[in-house]
């Protein structure tokens, strides 16, 4: 986990390089395309990567976008007929996971234009796409997904910049190599004490950063058998806030949008509860936290959130090794899900 995790940097920007003409002619034709929404498809680690799309896809192309539970297509094969032309962005690492393939062919059997964002480009998911995105991750042998995620995270990021001509973020894509670098070698296991004999906890995130924090909770849950749960940071005060109290570990991964908004409220509450607040993002945002992590803020949001969990897994792999555990192979889970 370890060292796939490190190898994420330069796999990203080698990606960059790889993909510059297919992904640009990729968004040419969904501008032409036009469509009225769009729709992601996948499971695990992917789905937290489609949450990411969604959030780009709405702020910065101005696309509505809905999630397709596969069993839609895999089990009821009810795939409405609005998908016409419609493009399906089915996410997975090894693009052989039977119900996301069913539910990816019963969508283009109702006219979906389905883009398969895959590392492996010979899987039966890509060969069903219309467009195929590699992510170009190389093999990844732990069953903790850690580059494969970065990558994916990069490469919807590429595609959403070209499909909305959004200039900042095509200039911003530049410095991704560079960025991630930086943020793998950030050293996040301060944390680990505070975690260690944790049984449930908090990840809170908002906009960029909330699947970031989906992500980082099924990490936990996937490699420390740690029960965390993620939520954004606007919603966690309509409930589960109660469940915060004295000593309860909370980590923050803050965005440095819009989306910062009430941040420093939210978190002043918990630290009033005296909860162990561990944070990243700016300053003056996290503040009330007891524990603060290296962050590079100096970037573009969307960025900044991908490298948000590029320095987390360096704490996962740390935190699951003190607990006891193998982060490579966590008891129960296989590297290619198959359900149908």
């Amino acid at each position: 986990m370890a060292r796939e995790a490190r190898e994420a940097p330069s796999r990203a920007a080698e990606q960059l390089r790889a993909n510059t003409g297919l992904v640009r002619e990729a968004g040419a034709r969904l501008r032409d395309l036009a469509p009225p929404f769009a729709a992601t498809l996948a499971r695990g680690s992917s789905d937290q990567a489609a949450a990411f799309a969604k959030f780009l896809l709405e702020t910065h192309a101005g696309v509505p976008t809905l999630s397709h539970a596969p069993s839609v297509g895999s089990l009821y094969h009810a795939t409405s007929p609005h998908f016409a032309n419609v493009p399906l962005i089915a996410i997975s690492q090894s693009g052989r996971s039977p119900d996301l393939i069913a539910a990816a062919q019963d969508a283009r059997d109702k006219g979906a234009v389905v883009i398969a964002i895959v590392n492996d480009t010979a899987s039966p998911l890509a060969e069903l796409a219309e467009i195929v995105i590699p992510v170009h991750a190389g093999p990844e042998t732990s069953v903790a997904a850690t580059k494969s995620f970065v990558c994916t995270l990069v490469a919807l990021t590429h595609l959403v910049a070209e499909w909305s001509r959004d200039e900042a973020l095509l200039a911003a894509l530049d410095s991704v190599g560079d960025v991630l670098e930086q943020a793998a070698v950030a050293d996040w296991t301060v944390a680990v004490p505070l975690l260690q004999q944790a049984s449930e906890m908090l990840v809170l995130g908002r906009g960029p950063t909330l699947p970031i924090a989906g992500e980082a909770a099924l990490k936990l849950k996937e490699t420390s058998s740690l029960h965390a749960e993620a939520f954004s940071s606007a919603e966690v005060a309509h409930g589960p806030m109660t469940l915060v109290g004295a000593g309860d570990p909370v980590l923050v991964l803050a965005p440095l949008d819009v989306a910062r908004t009430g941040l420093r409220e939210r978190l002043d509450d918990f630290a009033a509860r005296g909860a162990s607040v561990i944070a990243a993002g700016l300053p003056e945002d996290i503040a009330p936290a007891g524990t603060i992590l290296p962050f590079a803020t100096d970037v573009h949001p969307v960025i900044g959130a991908i490298a948000q969990i590029q320095s987390f897994y360096g704490l996962a792999e740390a935190l699951s090794l003190s607990r006891g555990r193998n982060p490579d192979s966590p008891p129960h889970l296989n590297k290619v899900t198959r359900t149908l």
